[in-house]
């Protein structure tokens, strides 16, 4: 239970933070003045300010809470995620950001789709409809249930009811979101991506040293703490043999799928880079920041298990909180937690201008304007669409049960992040590859890992992360070579 200081402390330190943050937000809408600057900010972002936005947004709560929950509850097994997830970012990033830069460039594309479908130019209306149509209505979900984790932190942390707390997590972030779009959100991103890296990296080294020194806990160093905690905390499967085993490999290892250009609100950063010069520093900001995150949030759970014991957490991924509040002063251990807010806020946001643009770029603004619209009227189209969006996402958490939002977010990176990734793979490296192909792609990985989940066969047998990107690729490669390369129109390029 935490004093009535502390709280006040925590509720100061988050109020200063939100005024801040909004602030920036619109300050940084002010630059906006077309609907290419809405959508992609002019293609004209910093190196650094993209890799730090594409951090934050990728991460989520996941860097701040479930990975150090993972770790806490499961011990040295949790590696095989974090290797799964910087392998895939690595990759992303040393090989995929660039090209797709060069052709966000080449074929003057300001969304995710509106790439793919300049790129596949002979089935570029049937591509938009249906890439367009899934990656929305998924992502619409998605920021629904941003919307209820804000809620539920917020109750957690403060005290207050859910329904206030998705309240204040909408009023947060739909002012600069609708004013400034993709320009506010990176802004505001990297100032979150800093804390969160901040965060991630004193707290281990401060726990190391605290522990050592301190009596009465569970173990004095992580090593320790892990041999105490019992056999599967040491070991690299789990304690487990055989299938069971392969399966925890497997499964952690497969997060990286998602990240090989698959994920629409983390390849518009790489397409929104400003040139090659910048490209370089993104990369090495963004690959930097990844690997230090993912010891940091392994360690906190490590630090955790040390400090508590295992298993003495009704909730392990209360862990970071838990730990930050023993290890620091209440000032700045509130400024680490709302660190996980701010990653809650940061995919939200970023969830909501590509479900906006998506909708207002590739299917409102071409079907009924038919591309004839100014600068002026296109950054009002989009920032109405965005207001729309926000306004409905946000009655949604009030009208469709959590689980059913739960449910379809969890079909997120298995159904369109695998699928899209083989497609943007293929696309980039496969000169043969095609529209019908592409197309079968984006229809069969969402169909099959619909099925693969709703059957059971993600728990009983092995995850859709893993199966979902196999078939796609599978479906892909023979789709491309049943049909002919001669029916593929180049999109004509600007």
């Amino acid at each position: 239970m935490q004093s009535p200081n502390v709280s006040q402390t925590i509720i100061t330190v988050f109020l200063v933070y939100l005024v801040f943050l909004i602030g920036f937000g619109v300050y940084q809408g002010r630059k906006v003045k077309s609907g290419e600057d809405f959508a992609i900010a002019g293609r004209k972002l910093p190196g650094f300010i993209a890799a730090m936005s594409e951090r934050a947004t990728g991460e989520s709560s996941w860097a701040l809470l479930g990975l150090p929950g993972f770790a806490y509850a499961s011990g040295i097994s949790s590696i095989w995620t974090a290797v799964g997830c910087v392998a895939g970012i690595t990759t992303a990033w040393a090989l995929l950001a660039w090209r797709l830069r060069d052709e966000a460039e080449k074929y003057d594309a300001v969304t995710f789709m509106d790439y793919l479908t300049k790129r596949h130019g002979s089935l570029a209306k049937p591509i938009r409809l249906v890439g367009s149509l899934t990656i929305v209505f998924f992502f619409f979900f998605y920021v629904g249930a941003q919307f209820l984790g804000g809620g539920k932190t917020f109750s957690t942390m403060f005290n207050i009811s859910p329904v206030t707390g998705i309240f204040i997590t909408a009023a947060i972030i739909i002012p600069y979101a609708v004013y400034g779009g993709f320009q506010s959100v990176v802004y505001t991103d990297t100032i979150q991506a800093i804390l969160m890296i901040i965060a991630l990296v004193i707290a281990p080294v401060v726990g190391i040293f605290y522990i050592a020194n301190q009596p009465g806990i569970f173990a004095n160093s992580i090593p320790a703490a892990l041999s105490a905690a019992g056999h599967e905390y040491t070991s690299l499967v789990g304690g487990l043999s055989g299938f069971g085993a392969l399966t925890v490999v497997l499964g952690g290892i497969s997060w990286m799928f998602g990240y090989l250009g698959g994920t629409p609100q983390l390849t518009t950063r790489f397409m929104a880079i400003k040139d090659d010069k910048q490209t370089k520093i993104a990369r090495n900001t963004g690959i930097l920041w990844t690997f230090l995150a993912y010891i940091g949030a392994l360690m906190i759970g490590w630090v955790g298990i040390a400090l508590f014991g295992p298993n003495s957490l009704a909730d392990s991924e209360t862990v970071m909180p838990q730990v930050m509040m023993t290890l620091f002063p209440p000032a700045l251990a509130a400024l680490f937690i709302i660190g996980a807010i701010a990653a809650m806020i940061s995919t939200a946001d970023s969830l909501l201008i590509l479900s906006a643009t998506e909708l207002s770029e590739t299917i409102v603004k071409p079907v009924f304007f038919k591309g004839s619209v100014d600068d002026k009227k296109s950054l009002t189209i989009s920032r109405l669409v965005t207001a729309i969006l926000a306004v409905i996402a946000l009655g949604v958490t009030f009208i469709v049960p959590s689980d059913v939002i739960y449910t379809l977010v969890g079909y997120v990176w298995a159904g369109i992040g695998n699928p899209f990734s083989v497609i943007i793979l293929l696309t980039l490296f496969w000169n043969r590859f095609n529209a019908k192909a592409a197309l079968v792609t984006i229809i069969t990985g969402l169909v099959f890992t619909i099925f693969w989940i709703a059957s059971g066969l993600d728990a009983s047998v092995l995850t859709s992360r893993v199966m979902s990107f196999v078939v796609s690729l599978i479906v892909a490669v023979i789709a491309t070579y049943i049909t002919s390369t001669d029916e593929e129109v180049k999109a004509e390029v600007k």
